[in-house]
């Protein structure tokens, strides 16, 4: 559907010849602007609910800075894997930008919670607190309440059960831990709420970056447990997020 057609489509709408939720459907179905050096995925909030997100490893800065030049009409958008040079840059663009160092995350726009269901994140080790931190805000994002649980690995399983009630009052947990990754299968035994866990690359050689962790928790045996990707903490407060919204 080009620009004439959804001009065309929106004036139906407004004269009463389609029906808003036809009109939406049709708009799902809209294809992307193309910039030549990216082609920007304008519709995806209203197939996913959420715009399309900047990963910004491998783009050129001036790449970054042009998608959020001609996204800036949309009312939040996010880039991950992000550095305060960027931001610096992303700031002469747009004057609504905040820059969260600890995850990596720039955000433009303003933040509405769209449910007071909490989302816990907890973190085996403070070395874990940056992939941590980017699950925690990417879930702040979409509009969820986050509870941080950091430091509460299993070498002192202690911590982790002196935040028992916290645990039990979230809707969805995500756990976060490199070395061997054991911490995501002590949660999933003693919470009812689905885990999401997210191996680190933190550790020593025979972690090797991250697939000891991931083995682990792929073969976890407290049920409720599901795995992402090595550091993938965006993906696992996005589907946290998800699952939140949707219980």
């Amino acid at each position: 559907m080009d620009k004439e057609k959804l001009k065309e489509l929106l004036e139906d709408v407004k004269m009463g010849k389609v029906p808003v939720a036809k009109a939406m459907k049709r708009m799902k179905a809209l294809p992307f602007e193309d910039l030549g050096f990216a082609k920007i995925d304008t519709h995806r909030a209203l197939r996913k609910g959420f715009p399309e997100v900047i990963y910004c490893p491998g783009k050129k800065l001036k790449h970054i800075v042009g998608i959020f030049e001609k996204t800036s009409s949309q009312k939040l958008i996010m880039a991950t894997r992000a550095s305060r040079k960027i931001f610096r840059a992303v700031k002469k663009v747009r004057d609504d930008v905040a820059f969260k160092e600890q995850a990596r995350i720039i955000i433009a726009g303003k933040i509405r919670k769209k449910t007071k269901k909490i989302i816990a994140i907890t973190s085996a080790g403070t070395a874990d607190i940056p992939v941590a931190e980017e699950a925690a805000v990417t879930a702040e994002v979409l509009g969820n309440p986050v509870e941080r649980i950091f430091d509460v690995g299993v070498a002192g399983v202690h911590r982790l059960f002196a935040q028992h009630d916290k645990l039990t009052r979230a809707h969805v947990i995500v756990v976060v831990a490199g070395m061997e990754g054991a911490l995501a299968s002590v949660v999933g035994g003693v919470v009812s709420h689905p885990v999401i866990a997210v191996p680190t690359s933190v550790g020593y050689g025979a972690n090797f970056q991250g697939i000891a962790p991931l083995l682990t928790m792929l073969n976890s045996c407290a049920p409720g447990v599901a795995v992402v990707n090595i550091d993938n903490g965006f993906g696992a407060g996005y589907m946290a997020g998800l699952i939140n919204q949707n219980k």
